[in-house]
């Protein structure tokens, strides 16, 4: 598979001088600008190299911890399941675990019910 770092780079540098920062708390998932990635790590996808992550911790309206997310069904100690908007499933890489800047933040998608945010 052929990455675009290039395309990538160019997008990375316009979201750094970005002054806009979205309104976001935990628990929500979130479209982010994920970027090209190095081997194993979860890409982006599409024109703005999109990918869904959820908010796990808050630390204020700068950055946050998250955890990227894929809607293939897989299961393991490094994944979580969970279901929301009623018929939206996705699955938590929970090794994908990292600090995120909130100006990667692109839409808000949905939320994680508590019960499923308290498990995972």
């Amino acid at each position: 598979m052929i990455k675009d770092f290039d395309e990538w780079n160019n997008q990375k540098k316009n979201i750094h001088m970005s002054k806009l920062r979205p309104f976001f708390h935990e628990r929500e998932i979130w479209f982010a600008s994920s970027g090209i990635n190095i081997g194993f790590e979860q890409n982006g996808n599409g024109e703005e190299f999109l990918r869904p992550v959820i908010v796990i911790k808050k630390f204020n309206n700068e950055i946050f911890w998250g955890i990227s997310t894929t809607t293939k069904n897989k299961s393991g100690k490094h994944y979580f399941q969970l279901t929301y908007k009623k018929d939206r499933c996705t699955t938590a890489i929970l090794s994908q675990f990292k600090l995120i800047d909130s100006k990667r933040l692109r839409y808000h998608i949905g939320n994680v019910n508590e019960t499923d945010f308290l498990e995972m």
